[in-house]
């Protein structure tokens, strides 16, 4: 059995109100463990991957291809693949998510 404390492990990124952290990294996925402050932004980008994002805390803003909605915590959000993909915090709390990625990219 393994176990890992996400705050113990070293980000992937962290600049500009953005923290993530590869909680989960194997052949067949990924789990990135994202925080973004208040009014932060992770820039649209595409994934070769279809993505799932698990809202723990906050209200996350996505933007999905041509479409944008926020979601409260315990809501799970699909992105498909090769479609430009956003997360914002557009409120003034923490918002943590879960970014799970099938097959790892």
């Amino acid at each position: 059995m393994e176990s890992r404390y996400w705050k113990n492990i070293s980000p992937v990124v962290n600049a500009n109100g953005i923290h993530g952290v590869k909680i989960y990294s194997q052949s067949e996925g990924e789990i990135v463990h994202l925080s973004l402050e208040p009014k932060a932004i992770l820039k649209a980008h595409k994934t070769p991957v279809n993505v799932a994002f698990y809202v723990l805390e906050g209200v996350a803003t996505l933007e999905i291809g041509d479409e944008k909605r926020s979601f409260v915590p315990d809501t799970i959000i699909d992105s498909p693949k090769d479609i430009p993909h956003a997360v914002l915090n557009e409120g003034d709390a923490m918002l943590r998510l879960l970014v799970i990625k099938m097959p790892k990219p």
